[in-house]
């Protein structure tokens, strides 16, 4: 959120820009809940163009509400909208068809058209901004349905939308099984990631992947890779190991971070969690996604000297996405429900934590809309209500946003935003018009008035 104290609106020329009068307005930097708070956003580009105090006997006297472009909510808490750091919006909750079975039986068609609607759920949820980790089998669609949600001309409305086309993963680790012939990856030709084996590989599919357009790398640093053994031996099955040796973990994150693009890594934290999080590591990540099983782990013992900024090539703290929802829509009498909590309380806890965290709850394995369950399960497990309400909204937009927004080459672009002399349109980065979309839209207006 920009909070100014001068009047930008004027200076952009933009006569016709929506303002929003906020009873208390949440100040995600500050962790503060401020006062009688009015926001301008330009009609022409939805960009916020300031946020200044208003008294409240002379909006009394003075705003005309009958105005579509006035938004009474001075009875109400206005918050930033939420980001969603690890969504699914090709899958649909297990609970009602397994991930495999969406794999397998259900057609790319019917998978995008949920994805739209899941789009709608989740910004009516009030989440603004999401992180796509993989289509899960659905090929490239994600690429594609960007810009159908936050290209400058959308075609339905959605969240900004970053996304990171086909999860990496190593051979003979990841599904859909094939139960008939074992050796085959997938089924019929359906796999619910890409495979990568050696440095030249990974650097391949990186650079595939993002010459295709995607936003995130995501790989897979442990899996259940022998989930074949489930028959004759469950524990073994069900054990998470190592899949990239550590040349080519150097090979995607280095690739990818001189394509401009930011790496997550799905990890259990059990022995890959390390050098994933350590800025002396040569594949250091931009977020590890889970760490249900992390144990006393340098990522709550760092010191802020070990880390300065990105540009000068030492890197700034990995982002923990815990995503605690996941575990605990599966089954919150499991195990792994109940290590996934204890990790979080007992990082939460620690004295000298240093650790950056957004939320993210593997939404889709439960249903979209629901994206604040994650918020929610942090603060039972004991985090301070307002801290977790920075994480997410700020925090999440500090974890998915682009690298060209960081460092001091990101601080000269936000100060070109700040002064109106660079329009969020031509910026890029799926920042573009969210607002101007969603406060034209009649049915907006309506939930916003209820």
């Amino acid at each position: 959120m920009q909070i100014s104290s001068g009047d930008e609106a004027s200076k952009c020329g933009d006569a016709m820009h929506t303002k929003i009068y906020a009873g208390t307005l949440f100040d995600s930097e500050k962790c503060e809940l401020i006062k009688h708070r009015v926001i301008s956003v330009s009609a022409k580009s939805g960009l916020i163009l300031d946020v200044q105090p208003y008294s409240p006997g002379e909006v009394d006297a003075s705003v005309d509400f009958s105005d579509a472009r006035n938004i009474d909510l001075r009875s109400k808490t206005v918050l930033p909208g939420f980001v969603d750091c690890h969504v699914h919006f090709f899958l649909h909750p297990y609970s009602e068809t397994s991930w495999e079975d969406q794999n397998t039986r259900e057609s790319l068609v019917e998978r995008t058209i949920r994805a739209t609607v899941h789009a709608r759920e989740t910004l009516m949820a009030g989440y603004t901004a999401v992180r796509d980790l993989g289509t899960e089998g659905a090929g490239d669609a994600d690429v594609l349905f960007r810009k159908c949600v936050s290209g400058p001309n959308p075609l339905i409305p959605g969240p900004r939308y970053f996304c990171a086309n086909r999860a990496i993963v190593t051979t003979g680790s990841y599904g859909p099984r094939n139960r008939l012939y074992p050796n085959r990856a997938g089924v019929e030709g359906k796999t619910g990631a890409e495979a990568a084996d050696g440095v030249d590989e990974c650097i391949k599919v990186v650079r595939r992947q993002v010459g295709a357009g995607a936003d995130w790398i995501k790989l897979y640093a442990d899996y259940r890779f022998r989930a074949e053994m489930t028959q004759v031996s469950p524990q073994t099955a069900s054990e998470s190991l190592d899949t990239f040796n550590t040349d080519e973990l150097h090979a995607i994150v280095q690739t990818a971070h001189k394509l401009g693009v930011k790496v997550a890594a799905h990890t259990d934290g059990k022995s890959s969690w390390e050098g994933l999080i350590s800025p002396d590591s040569s594949y250091q990540v931009d977020s590890v996604e889970h760490g249900h099983s992390v144990g006393e782990s340098s990522f709550f013992r760092r010191s802020p000297d070990d880390y300065v900024a990105r540009d000068t090539g030492i890197r700034q703290p990995t982002v923990w996405i815990p995503t605690l929802s996941v575990y605990y829509t599966l089954g919150k009498d499991t195990p792994m429900w109940k290590q996934a909590a204890s990790t979080f309380t007992r990082a939460i806890k620690a004295s000298d934590l240093n650790v950056k965290i957004a939320c993210g709850g593997d939404t889709g394995t439960f249903a979209h809309g629901d994206n604040s369950l994650e918020m929610k399960l942090m603060v039972h497990l004991g985090a301070d209500w307002k801290t977790v309400l920075r994480w997410g909204t700020l925090g999440g937009w500090e974890c998915i946003r682009s690298m060209r927004w960081e460092g001091q080459k990101g601080k000269e672009r936000l100060a070109k935003i700040h002064e109106l002399r660079e329009d969020a349109r031509v910026v890029g980065d799926n920042e573009t018009g969210i607002l101007r979309r969603i406060l034209s839209a009649p049915w907006i207006r309506e939930a916003l008035s209820s």
